[in-house]
């Protein structure tokens, strides 16, 4: 079985008041694609933003690679090898995509073989290369958020639902495209509500619910087991297909 690369200790996390995460505990195995899953406002977002320093635990523990990362400021977390895609996408649109990518890589300059690798992944990103990112469709915007996170390779990549909104074309091409990125031993915590994309996806599942972690297990156990994703979920995975 695979190492932890990354693994969460007793993590709360409260935002103003309000007391958000409850005593989260799971790893998330080196190489392999962990699917967290979970209802609307089980504190999927929360833990992706605790994971990257954006938002403090108040107790509890972070280890990744060995080391407390807890504590670190978030540009340390990013210096670590992490990279974290906001369902909000974070493109700057009065840039170019080009703009975007060289910002995201380490002193603004991008390796050309690593350049036509993402090519192939989203060959739209080539073919606009040059226009404002804000011209971009959903999906291609996604994609670009995407590419700024590889735009380097990274220890770990933290994504927040890339298919919300997407249209069924753009999230096959998404699939396909982290299918691609698993095959280069990527070690991914993908949060994502599309559960077609999450079994065809993730070999490891973490299931969240009200702040706190309710099911550990294998990806392929879930999507076999419908009455256990009705008890989760509070729906059949064959019913998002």
């Amino acid at each position: 079985m695979s190492d932890a690369l990354l693994r969460l200790e007793g993590v709360n996390t409260h935002i103003g008041r309000y007391h958000i995460l409850h005593g989260v505990d799971f790893t998330v195995p080196r190489g392999q694609l962990t699917m967290l899953l979970g209802r609307n406002g089980a504190g999927k977002t929360t833990t992706l933003r605790t994971i990257m320093g954006l938002w403090r635990a108040s107790k509890g523990h972070i280890h990744f690679n060995g080391r407390d990362i807890t504590a670190l400021p978030t540009p340390d977390i990013a210096r670590a090898g992490l990279a974290y895609v906001p369902e909000t996408m974070g493109i700057f649109d009065d840039l170019t995509v080009r703009e975007n990518m060289i910002l995201a890589a380490r002193n603004g300059e991008i390796d050309p073989k690593r350049l036509q690798w993402i090519f192939g992944l989203f060959p739209a990103l080539e073919k606009f290369w040059t226009l404002a990112a804000g011209v971009l469709s959903g999906g291609q915007k996604q994609m670009l958020a995407i590419a700024r996170a590889i735009v380097e390779p990274r220890d770990l990549l933290l994504i927040d639902e890339p298919t919300k909104g997407l249209a069924p074309a753009i999230i096959i091409n998404m699939i396909e495209a982290f299918r691609e990125l698993k095959s280069t031993g990527a070690t991914i915590l993908l949060v994502e509500q599309n559960f077609m994309a999450a079994k065809l996806l993730g070999d490891s599942v973490v299931v969240m619910d009200d702040g706190r972690i309710v099911h550990r297990g294998a990806m392929a156990e879930l999507a076999e087991d419908h009455g256990l994703q009705q008890k989760l979920l509070g729906l059949s995975m064959d019913s998002h297909q």
